[in-house]
């Protein structure tokens, strides 16, 4: 054993002199001068460059309808106004997940039923899915977990039986396939997240993409506060323009600055995602088969997004566990994540719903055991081979 082989919380060298952000967006002069243009137009909230950011993910995501939101989860929220969910539903999601995918149930008044996910994916469990249907079940909200969408043709054909609504939360997979067709051609509403680390971003911001003209034409009106114009109608034609609250509505409208980061990110979107993919398949030949992982599975059908890269640690085989062996990485000055411990290991999901947490021991299970390692453009290939070298040195050492 040598210094260099010695974890850096054992007394050893880090691997990296400098610590390496668990995520960084790429911000380019050309987002810079777009929003300074924005800044210069004199307009900036909701208005010409949101409409155009619109009309370019409709048809990057080949879908009829999309508008652009402040976040995912005004999305998820919108959506599920949208499809009348509300007080005595019950809509089926996973408990791998950030809480807004859940939260919103609650502000709906309807209940969570949470189903199992696949060890293997750790997407949705399509056998738990059937087994959680009851007579109060409208909808399902699967989680595109890490980019890696699920089986949406056993769950479109699931859910058609049941007569239930698909709400995608897609918020990591905006540029996913499953059997080579776009996720917004599957189920009833998608949502999508352009936060700060996402694979396009503008800053923070979300969208809802469907293709029902009037159910799009209602998010549109409830975005902005319910009212029947919004401000760039209102004040970019002649004269001015009365307006009628059609109904009560929020205030989740993206604005132009955001949008302004958007449009020049979405230019960009293809050669992000072909070096997360690069990235992404460097990790898999350097950790593929050792004994101190179990292997996230891609099944053949799905085109991955890969927003992020999950390691998932065999406990069975290491001398040590999932948070200790983060706190190592850190030392090493590899930034990390955990995407995502299960909402019913969670304070207020497991006192809500006890009953709830044997029936997805998965869950349970590789919600103590993954982490996220970083995965980003702007990463060198000499972060990676540091990010590689890091997870191999205490893989090695800390193996039983």
């Amino acid at each position: 054993m040598t210094i260099d082989t010695l974890p850096a919380v054992a007394g050893g060298k880090p691997v990296r002199s400098g610590f390496l952000n668990f995520a960084r967006a790429w911000i380019g002069e050309e987002e810079i001068s777009e929003v300074v243009e924005t800044l210069k137009s004199g307009w900036l909230t909701t208005g010409p460059r949101t409409k155009q950011f619109e009309k370019q993910l409709a048809e990057y995501l080949q879908v009829k309808h999309v508008v652009c939101l402040n976040s995912c989860t005004s999305a998820l929220h919108l959506a599920l106004i949208l499809l009348d969910i509300g007080p005595g539903d019950e809509v089926i999601t996973s408990p791998i997940t950030f809480p807004a995918t859940a939260n919103v149930v609650l502000h709906r008044g309807a209940e969570i039923r949470f189903a199992d996910v696949d060890a293997g994916t750790l997407n949705l469990d399509m056998r738990s899915v059937r087994d959680r249907i009851t007579k109060a079940t409208k909808a399902v909200i699967p989680v595109h977990m890490a980019g890696q969408p699920c089986d949406m043709d056993a769950l479109e054909s699931l859910c058609r039986q049941h007569e239930l609504f698909i709400v995608q939360d897609s918020a990591h997979a905006i540029e996913s396939r499953w059997n080579g067709k776009p996720l917004a051609q599957y189920g009833d509403l998608s949502a999508y997240s352009f936060y700060a680390t996402k694979n396009i971003t503008c800053g923070e911001g979300g969208a809802l993409a469907g293709n029902n003209p009037e159910i799009m034409e209602r998010a549109l009106t409830l975005s902005i506060f319910g009212i029947s114009k919004d401000a760039w109608k209102r004040y970019n034609m002649p004269g001015y323009q009365h307006w009628e609250t059609i109904e009560p509505g929020y205030k989740y409208n993206m604005f132009d600055i955001q949008a302004a980061i958007g449009l020049r990110q979405l230019e960009k979107i293809n050669g992000f995602a072909q070096r997360r993919t690069e990235i992404a398949a460097r990790y898999d030949a350097a950790f593929r088969d050792h004994p101190g992982l179990i292997p996230v599975i891609t099944l053949p059908e799905a085109h991955h997004a890969h927003y992020i890269y999950i390691l998932q640690l065999n406990p069975d085989n290491l001398k040590i566990d999932r948070n200790l062996f983060m706190q190592a990485l850190e030392k090493e000055n590899i930034g990390i994540g955990i995407h995502f411990r299960s909402l019913l290991a969670q304070h207020y999901y497991r006192n809500r719903y006890p009953e709830q947490v044997p029936l997805c021991p998965n869950a349970a299970r590789v919600s103590e055991r993954i982490l996220s390692i970083p995965l980003y453009p702007l990463l060198s290939d000499q972060d990676v081979d540091t990010i590689i070298a890091a997870v191999l040195k205490l893989l090695d050492y800390y193996i039983k």
